[in-house]
């Protein structure tokens, strides 16, 4: 009987193993994949268990918002989908409008997402971004090309505009990377640092 027991917890936790986690969780198991974060112009379908009249299709406006029957506008903007469904539930609850909310956000459409690339790059210009996987400051200046020959490629300038509105700025030395110096570093940044959608990578002329 011991051994019959044995065998049947074997196959359920094989079985459990099996199971693929959801879309936003794969990130653990791949450098290329990456969790999604919601973004302005997203069309979100939000579903809410056993309530369809609050269930609804909207796009998140330019404030990153999205409009809700009963709660009004909840920013969502740079959460990720189960964010998104905490942040929804505890509005309806904290309203008052529903005890235990069970809401379901998907992506109904997804909005363009590109970033661009300027200064010293063979093909200079804008790049779609992956939707599902990620884009390194690298893979960029592959896709453009390369370098030039009179590119600074250890002081390559990312600008990306952050949820709260402001800007940062990035300096990254990819030349190393390239050369196969992966544990090079510039201002405590990754040199495989992954892009956002609408980043700005400027690559300078080298002073000659």
């Amino acid at each position: 009987m011991n051994t019959i027991l044995k065998f049947l917890m074997t196959g359920v936790m094989l079985a459990a193993a099996l199971v693929p986690a959801r879309a936003e969780d794969a990130s653990a198991g791949s450098s290329k994949t990456r969790v999604y974060n919601i973004r302005t112009t997203d069309k979100l379908r939000i579903t809410i268990f056993q309530e369809d009249d609050l269930s609804t299709v909207c796009r998140v406006d330019a404030k990153g918002t999205v409009n809700l029957p009963l709660v009004g506008e909840i920013r969502v903007y740079g959460q990720t989908l189960s964010e998104a469904e905490r942040t929804i539930e505890a509005a309806y609850k904290d309203g008052r409008y529903l005890r235990k909310p069970e809401v379901t956000v998907a992506i109904e459409e997804y909005a363009p997402r590109e970033v661009s690339i300027q200064g010293q790059v063979k093909n200079p210009g804008r790049y779609p971004l992956p939707i599902e996987s990620s884009m390194s400051v690298l893979d960029l200046v592959t896709k453009a090309g390369g370098f030039t020959d009179t590119a600074l490629g250890t002081g390559v300038r990312i600008t990306r505009i952050l949820t709260d509105g402001s800007t940062r700025v990035i300096t990254l030395d990819v030349e190393s990377l390239i050369k196969g110096k992966s544990n090079a570093k510039t201002n405590g940044e990754n040199n495989a640092l992954l892009l956002e959608p609408d980043d700005i990578v400027y690559v300078p002329e080298r002073i000659i």
